[in-house]
């Protein structure tokens, strides 16, 4: 795209401050993404743009700006760029842009960058802890309290799986967005402390804070560095802990509904009815997300036709995955009560976003859909390669008898957790440079997690390589659901494979405590760092 529209750094800084939507779209891997970026950008991988971006960018015509793209060696940013940028057109977007030098010509324009993923959310928390004052806890005194039999309630505010595969000994497990409609089943009376916990800081801080807003009387606390301080004290969490509240009691839900509509209100959270919302959605010159903030189960049992899962206190958590694009209008759903769209709501507002509503009425009167969440793959009509899939079945009685090089382009935590025996793991943007590393009369096969990432890659890898190439039909999960054997662990990697993802401290090898405490500094700078940036506009709903 030799006329594709370069930006200066201030160009995009001007579009950032005007009205209308904009896509700001780091297309590099997450790993790459969290060494550097800017603040309102989000990471879109090019490796898996065709899966991602019709949910997060659902409009054609949505102006986006790519900030940076992988750069298959020795390309530069430049031509990775515009590699990116070619790809965004041939799946019909039409209004695409590029940040001349990428994140360095932002730095080297004396602009802010920052490091680590969901920096917006993660910089919010600290915001919040710092100008609210959010009363936290020691790990240290939290144990003394427990061990002297002192009554208190300690919740664990991330996902239920979360909470499940590690949490604070004797903790509840109440994700986010149900912290109100649940907190009055689980103490006994007002005065009864509350502990709000997560894995480090930042839903740990957002959950407390949600209990203050809300007005509960009892006295609530955040875990100062979550699990991460835990750990770090030489304390071992509970694995499989089941103390989940899904129902609460009528009572408790009519206090969760009155505190949330209050908090709403007082947040500038907006009500729209189903009229309303098929408006919004019939209205093509603007992006309306419609968010299902319930639990996932809640959301697979029955959920509106074209609504994304984005269970609350994730959305909160990870904003800048969900709300890409700027100035987008963002409709909150869950089953009717209304606790959880507009306790969302109410951080959405805060952390900048300008029109956030609530669907009153929850799925009442609508069709609903069952099912998990299938995104449209964009890209799929125009491939073609030379050879058919493979089955799975196939594919085995052939790697017995043939030399076959079968490379994974999936997620590298998902190839560890089971791959195809002898698979390799490869960026799908380096697949062109890393196949030469293989022996030359292998047959190439491509898989992915369910294939169709794989197809698209076939038939990209077809039109530039004269080897045979095709893809396993139905991917790794096929061949598992053949029977066939698998491996698990640490992958064989062909060039930059096995580095996409960015990794938790508890993931990452080598000194974990070291790791625990460079994360929590990291959290702890933001504040600093985000009031020396003028384009950072978060508003704290100040307490009366």
């Amino acid at each position: 795209m030799a006329d594709v529209n370069i930006l200066t750094p201030e160009t995009l800084r001007a579009w950032y401050g005007l009205p209308g939507e904009l896509a700001v779209v780091d297309l590099r891997e997450e790993i790459d993404f969290s060494t550097g970026h800017i603040f309102f950008s989000s990471c879109i991988p090019l490796s898996r743009i065709e899966l991602l971006i019709a949910d997060r960018i659902p409009r054609f015509d949505t102006r986006v700006v790519i900030v940076d793209a992988p750069r298959a060696a020795p390309a530069t940013h430049a031509e990775g760029a515009r590699r990116g940028a070619r790809r965004l057109a041939e799946l019909g977007y039409t209004d695409v842009h590029v940040l001349g030098g990428g994140v360095e010509g932002w730095r080297a324009a004396g602009l802010p960058v920052y490091t680590g993923v969901h920096a917006p959310s993660k910089a919010f928390a600290e915001v919040i802890e710092e100008s609210l004052h959010t009363p936290a806890i020691d790990v240290e005194e939290l144990v003394r309290r427990q061990a002297s039999g002192e009554p208190l309630v300690v919740v664990d505010s991330r996902t239920t799986d979360e909470y499940r595969r590690n949490t604070v000994p004797g903790a509840y497990g109440v994700p986010g967005a149900d912290l109100l409609r649940c907190i009055r089943d689980l103490v006994p009376d007002d005065t009864t402390p509350v502990v709000v916990n997560c894995g480090g800081r930042t839903r740990s801080i957002i959950g407390a804070q949600a209990l203050l807003n809300g007005r509960l009387p009892n006295p609530v606390v955040s875990l100062r560095g979550g699990l991460l301080a835990w750990r770090l004290a030489g304390l071992a969490p509970e694995v499989g802990a089941d103390r989940v509240p899904v129902s609460p009691t009528d009572e408790a839900l009519r206090w969760g509904q009155a505190s949330a509509a209050a908090l709403a209100e007082r947040a500038g959270v907006r009500k729209i009815d189903a009229a309303g919302l098929a408006a919004f959605r019939a209205d093509a010159a603007r992006t309306t997300y419609l968010l299902d903030v319930r639990r996932p189960e809640a959301s697979e049992d029955g959920h509106l036709p074209g609504s994304l899962p984005a269970q609350g206190g994730q959305l909160v958590q990870e904003t800048d995955s969900y709300a890409v694009v700027h100035g987008a209008r963002v409709v909150l759903v869950d089953d009717g009560d209304l606790s959880q769209a507009r306790l969302t709501g109410s951080w959405l507002v805060q952390l900048g976003l300008k029109e956030v509503y609530v669907l009153s009425g929850g799925l009442g009167g609508h069709a609903l859909k069952t099912g998990p969440h299938r995104p449209a793959v964009l890209g799929l009509r125009s491939v073609s390669t030379r050879e058919q899939p493979e089955s799975p079945q196939t594919l085995f009685e052939k790697s017995k008898t043939e030399t076959v090089a079968v490379i994974d382009i999936g997620l590298s935590a998902r190839h560890r957790e089971a791959h195809v025996p002898g698979a390799w793991l490869a960026r799908r943007v380096e697949l062109e440079t890393v196949i030469g590393d293989l022996p030359a009369d292998a047959r190439i096969v491509l898989t992915s997690e369910d294939g169709v990432l794989a197809r698209i890659a076939a038939s990209t890898l077809t039109a530039a390589t004269a080897r045979p190439v095709t893809w396993l039909k139905g991917g790794t999960a096929a061949w598992a659901e053949a029977g066939l054997p698998l491996e698990t662990g640490a992958p064989r990697t062909l060039g930059q494979g096995g580095t996409d993802v960015w990794l938790s401290p508890t993931q990452r090898n080598g000194d974990q405590a070291a790791h625990a405490r460079e994360y929590l500094d990291w959290e702890l700078g933001l504040p600093a760092q985000v009031a020396r940036d003028p384009d950072v506009r978060f508003a704290p709903l100040a307490l009366d």
